[in-house]
Order: C-alpha cells, then structure tokens, then sequence
C-alpha cells in the first residue's frame, strides 16, 4: 500500500561539489527536497522505493547497498543507496547506480535516512505509459507500508540557453506537471505525452507516470514545494501524503 510519495528533481548539480561556484543557485531546490523527505518518513512507511529514470541498459532494480559516484562529473563523491552503507550488494558485483538514483541517495544520506529500508528502481526514460502504471501498480501492491521518492527532471527547454534549446510547449507542459503533482492528479500524469516529454527531453515522465499507477485510487492529497527553471531547466519537488 502506497502511504506516501515525494517528487524531486535529478540533476547531479543538486550536489554542492559538482555545482562547485553556483552551488547557492540550487539552495532552494535542496531545501525543498529535504522537506520532502522529511515527510515521507513522517508517513511512517515500511519500505521506502527510490524510482528514476535511466537509459534502459540500466533499467531494473537496484538493492540497499548498491554505490555510485558522480566520477563522471568530475568530483570524487561516492554515495550508498540505503542503509548499508560501506557494503556491497551481496552475489557477483552490480552495476553502479544511474545518476537519477545517485542524486536520491545523495539526498537521503544527507537527511540520514534511518525511517526505513531502501531499495531503487531505474526505469526506462522511453517505457511507454500502461507498462509505467503497470509497474506502480506492483510497486503498491508489495508487502506493508509502502514510500515512493520519484526522481525526474521537467523539460530541458525553456530557455535559448537549456540543454534543449528553447521550446515553446515546454512551460505549458512543465505548468500542466505541476497542477497534476500539486493535485495528486493520477489521470493528468497518466495522460502525458511520452513522445511530446522526450522531445522535450523531460526525464521525469516515466517516473511520474509510474507513481500515477502505484498511488490510483489511494486518495493523496498533494502539494507542491518548489516550482524553478534556473538553467531552463524544470525543477519540481512536491508531496502526496
């Protein structure tokens, strides 16, 4: 049973030594998303879910324990997903976590997490819809009191400066992102468009459509947090409790 969900976005600049000097441009956003995070433990949940998107060759579940690194974007951080810090998935070696869940459990190990068991999931940034709800719906239908934190970034061009260049459907497409999150609107994330998000190069539609299948018919109320575009970029960060 899904009892709580919190969105927040994925970019590795949430982590201060990768933003280096521009590191206070993103103060808001992770202060938003510790809030967040402070209300899926308030939920008292038995597991916590940690979903994001992923390229598909890394698409699949990740267990507590399970590293990554943020090498690649220059800095020497490492992160655990869960509470086994310091310790390896037991079995043949995994792979490393996809940036998207790299970000999570850097935010959960700076909120110490301790409410209760984590585990993640990398989903596919081109799964189409009803295979997203499908998932959720499983995701809701496991054992006790289940959390999700959803990882995702808006569109990607807003500005003439974004990674995507600027497009105009991408405001109206982020804003309709928003009053779906803000309203626990199931139906409107549902009703994405995955062909227009990946234009858009919106990374969070999976994830978002996946939470839409996992909390269908559980009656979250939600609110929204933090609504920003400082690299023409959408962050979003809300709550469903």
């Amino acid at each position: 049973m899904l009892v709580a969900a919190a969105v927040c976005p994925c970019p590795p600049l949430l982590v201060p030594a990768v933003a280096a000097g521009a590191r206070s441009e993103l103060d808001a956003t992770r202060a938003a998303c510790a809030d967040a995070l402070g209300v899926l433990a308030a939920a008292r949940p038995d597991r916590l879910i940690v979903v994001g998107p992923a390229e598909e060759a890394a698409a699949g579940p990740y267990p507590a324990g399970t590293t990554g690194s943020f090498q690649g974007f220059g800095v020497d951080v490492r992160v655990t997903l869960g509470a086994r810090a310091g310790r390896a998935p037991d079995g043949p070696a995994a792979p490393e976590l996809p940036a998207s869940l790299a970000v999570a459990a850097w935010l959960l190990e700076q909120a110490r997490w301790t409410a209760a068991p984590v585990t993640g999931l990398a989903v596919g940034e081109r799964l189409p819809t009803d295979r997203c709800a499908h998932a959720g719906k499983e995701v809701a239908d496991g054992p006790g009191r289940t959390a999700l934190l959803v990882m995702g970034d808006a569109s990607a061009c807003r500005t003439l400066k974004a990674p995507g260049y600027l497009d105009e459907r991408a405001a109206p497409f982020d804003e309709g992102v928003a009053r779906a999150l803000e309203a626990a609107d199931t139906a409107a994330l549902k009703a994405l468009d995955p062909e227009l998000a990946y234009d858009l190069k919106a990374a969070g539609r999976a994830p978002w459509q996946l939470l839409a299948g996992a909390a269908e018919g559980t009656r979250l109320n939600g609110a929204l947090l933090h609504n920003s575009a400082p690299y023409g970029v959408g962050y979003l960060v809300a709550v469903w409790s």
